[in-house]
């Protein structure tokens, strides 16, 4: 639908602007050519996969198979036109591809939204059993949980009869043992079954329970004992009929390449000019609320443990840490990553600033500067960076960011845990599609002052 009604504003669009050509009627070789390129694009794009479900509601993937069978689909035309000499119109052509490549694209993004926020209501859910351990369920059980946007509803597990018991320690109802694997599928009326860690004894199993499934329309998935791993670094290659798992190195290194630095440069200095008027307006209303001071300085530990003076609005009283300790000890919080709801410390004009995220816009003299980048792990302080054990030193392995993936992800409202482990993923994953995303989910996390405080 969206290719037909494209196709007529190409048409429209032609006659009006009379791009290339003269003003004249194109409705001819629109005739002949329109039908066939219609059906031709939604063809390639079906042979390119763009219509699989698995491909369908999560990842890049599905956007690459559109844009690249739409680029081919619009070579095959130009190329055909001119073998065959068919007069059709570049006007035509360029207004048909220009606007409906991307007409595709945002018809996909939107149609994604509705079904991810369909499936956060519960509704369009796939009823899911997971056998393995009971660790092995629990840990699987929490990711879908976690991503209740993929529509994965867990209604039980299957053990092995060495840990049969009622329910796993996440509260799973236990629905039967790994030696029954066929039966309780078939009876529990599941849409997937996912085999995580435990479950099978050999791969011939596997084959067996596959087969006793073939005609009970029930998907079976492998769930490798593999997590927070991006798809961009995951290969698999099957060898001899055994699908062996390539993993990438971690991208660590890539996210201090120089291409990164060039994307911070570029960015902040856009971002500055932007929005010099915010930072003359807000200086103004914190000079003016208590005369103190406009800028607030604080010593954090920037990548590979060095430090540096990051700057923000002030939004404290100026004796802001020396409550610090107190503070903690009346709520009982740790020293990493503290923060209150309610803290007495902040201003009147310090609450809107944090509310819209205001008081950290500084801090883009110090991604100019090189001390810390757009996007990545926040800064922290020295007290803080002390407490870090096992994994969580590599989060100083980056610039720090000025926003992150736990900003766009719930900011304040997230666990500790779930805030390292996003941004540990950021670290091992990092890619420049992934912080051109994080800094457009960033407006919407800002404007909607979700878990801001």
């Amino acid at each position: 639908m969206i290719v037909a009604l494209v196709a007529l504003l190409a048409v429209w669009g032609r006659l009006r602007l009379g791009i290339f050509d003269t003003p004249g009627d194109v409705s001819g070789s629109v005739t002949v050519v329109g039908p066939l390129v219609l059906v031709g694009w939604l063809l390639v794009i079906g042979l390119f996969g763009g219509y699989r479900e698995d491909a369908f509601g999560a990842g890049p993937d599905e956007y690459k198979r559109v844009l690249n069978a739409s680029l081919l689909t619009a070579g095959l035309l130009g190329v055909g036109c001119y073998l065959a000499k068919f007069p059709l119109s570049r006007g035509f052509f360029l207004l048909f591809f220009t606007v409906g490549i991307p007409a595709l694209l945002l018809g996909r993004f939107v149609l994604r939204r509705a079904i991810h926020q369909a499936r956060r209501q519960g509704m369009l859910q796939h009823r899911v059993l997971i056998a393995g351990t009971p660790s092995h369920v629990d840990e699987v059980a929490a990711v879908l949980s976690r991503e209740s946007w993929l529509g994965y509803h867990v209604i039980g597990a299957i053990v092995p009869r060495s840990d049969l018991r009622q329910e796993t320690s996440s509260g799973i109802p236990v629905a039967g043992t790994t030696e029954e694997v066929s039966n309780v599928v078939r009876h529990s009326d599941a849409d997937v079954i996912f085999f995580a860690g435990g479950a099978l004894r050999s791969a011939s199993q596997l084959r067996s329970i596959a087969w006793d499934l073939e005609r009970a329309d029930v998907q079976v998935v492998v769930a490798p004992s593999v997590t927070d791993v991006s798809a961009e670094r995951i290969r698999v290659r099957p060898v001899g009929g055994l699908p062996l798992m390539h993993i990438d190195p971690p991208r660590s290194t890539d996210a201090t390449s120089w291409g990164k630095r060039a994307f911070d440069l570029i960015g902040s200095a856009a971002l500055i000019v932007l929005f010099s008027p915010i930072f003359l307006v807000t200086a103004a209303c914190i000079k003016v609320a208590d005369r103190g001071p406009v800028l607030f300085g604080h010593t954090r530990i920037g990548r590979d443990g060095k430090e540096f003076n990051c700057l923000k609005f002030r939004t404290m009283v100026p004796n802001a840490e020396s409550l610090v300790t107190d503070m903690q000890a009346q709520t009982g919080q740790s020293a990493l990553l503290f923060k209150m709801k309610e803290d007495p410390r902040i201003t009147k004009p310090g609450k809107w600033l944090r509310r819209f995220s205001i008081d950290e816009l500084p801090q883009l003299f110090n991604v100019l500067k090189g001390d810390m980048s757009l996007v990545g792990p926040r800064p922290q302080v020295a007290r803080e960076v002390a407490l870090y054990e096992g994994p969580m030193i590599r989060r100083l392995r980056v610039r720090p960011g000025m926003t992150g993936l736990w900003q766009v992800s719930g900011r304040n409202d997230l666990t500790l845990q779930e805030a390292v482990r996003l941004d540990l993923y950021y670290v091992d994953n990092w890619s420049l599609v992934q912080d051109v995303s994080i800094l457009w989910r960033t407006f919407g996390a800002v404007f909607g002052s979700r878990g801001a405080y």
